[in-house]
């Protein structure tokens, strides 16, 4: 497949349901080190499809690139899609900074079998890898061997959709039973979950700075969120800019709990919500305002116009050991289809650099993860 890029400006991509991939996740990664980089590609099919390229650099003279749930038009992990996602690689690199080492695939295509983490790389080769492999095979020439898993996947590859072409009661029907109980129960309890405003995003920052010390995990400065909201009220008239909700939780006249969502697309027609945000305090958490602003958010998202609602991340497989196994059981308590994608690929530019950053990326990984909870 003979495929042909064409280099715009990040305005020029159209308006889809894929946020990761929309011109205001470039403008907003941009102002946070980041370059951004836009392409129309055009290949043997009529309609020319937009890329968004990202590129970080690393120091020392060295940089990556990035390209978050894409490309979209690949229709799923098969060898034509990874052959021609090599091809891409390769297209790419003249328009990419000379210091660039190599550039990672976040594929959006769905697959059957959850990418569970293992060491080295422990992901199914028969569905996931490459025409079949996680290593290049110097007996074959295709340029799909050249893919590497990467040590660490950037955005979930496991999360759960919820279809909202449904009505309340088979939405709340869809779910599991002890979902609609902790719904009612919060209702009983009083829980009032309210839509507010960029005005109430610092107390909603403080709770989530008590969650990530809750549950170790990491975030980022407070202007960074803020800008996410300032920057899509910038572009509300560019229509390619997300709808932005902050949704409070209060319990006795105070806040508890919220969420941020967002909502990308076009309305009824590829619309879809994404949950990106929860935090929570370490009170009246049994008054479950998690479960009350995860219904009003799905309400909301579906008079909107969204055809779909996505928990954005759960564990890859129902395991009662998992450290987030809490988190499974919460997302996938409302219903909805568990989706898992192949995860974060690698196509080495710089081979020599790229295995040395890959193995300092395992070291650095494995301390994230292991010793610094410890």
């Amino acid at each position: 497949m003979k495929q042909s890029l064409n280099k715009i400006k990040l305005p020029e991509i159209g308006l889809h349901s894929n946020m990761l991939q929309s011109s205001f996740w470039g403008s907003l990664k941009q102002e946070f080190g980041w370059q951004a980089f836009a392409f129309s590609l055009c290949d043997d099919e009529p309609v020319a499809h937009t890329l968004l390229v990202l590129v970080r650099e690393l120091g020392a003279g060295q940089s990556l690139a990035y390209i978050p749930h894409g490309p979209m038009k690949n229709s799923g992990p098969t060898a034509e899609s990874w052959e021609a996602s090599a091809e891409l690689a390769e297209a790419l690199r003249p328009h990419l900074p000379g210091s660039c080492m190599f550039i990672r695939f976040d594929p959006p295509w769905g697959i059957t079998t959850p990418a569970i983490a293992k060491e080295p790389a422990g992901y199914p080769e028969t569905e996931l890898s490459p025409l079949g492999t996680q290593n290049a095979n110097t007996g074959d020439k295709s340029a799909a061997r050249a893919f590497r898993k990467a040590r660490m996947d950037i955005q979930p590859p496991s999360t759960v959709i919820l279809d909202l072409n449904k009505t309340e009661d088979e939405l709340l029907a869809g779910m599991k039973s002890k979902t609609r109980y902790n719904i009612r129960l919060a209702a009983k309890k009083g829980v009032e979950v309210r839509t507010a405003g960029i005005e109430d995003l610092p107390e909603w920052y403080e709770l989530y700075r008590v969650t990530a010390e809750r549950d170790k995990i990491a975030l980022h400065g407070y202007d960074y969120y803020e800008r996410i909201f300032e920057l899509a009220a910038e572009q509300t008239g560019s229509g390619c800019a997300p709808e932005l909700r902050l949704l409070q939780a209060v319990i006795d006249g105070v806040v508890e709990a919220g969420i941020i969502t967002a909502w990308q697309g076009a309305p009824g027609v590829d619309r879809l919500a994404t949950y990106l945000y929860g935090a929570s305090s370490n009170n009246k958490r049994n008054y479950m305002p998690a479960y009350a602003l995860q219904w009003e958010a799905i309400k909301q998202a579906a008079a909107a116009g969204c055809t779909g609602y996505d928990f954005f991340g759960i564990p890859p497989v129902d395991n009662p050991d998992h450290p987030m196994y809490g988190l499974y059981r919460f997302k996938t308590g409302f219903g909805g289809e568990i989706l898992h994608r192949p995860g974060c690929w690698d196509f080495p530019y710089k081979k020599a650099a790229y295995a040395a950053f890959s193995t300092a990326e395992k070291a650095r990984n494995y301390y994230y993860k292991t010793l610094r909870k410890r």
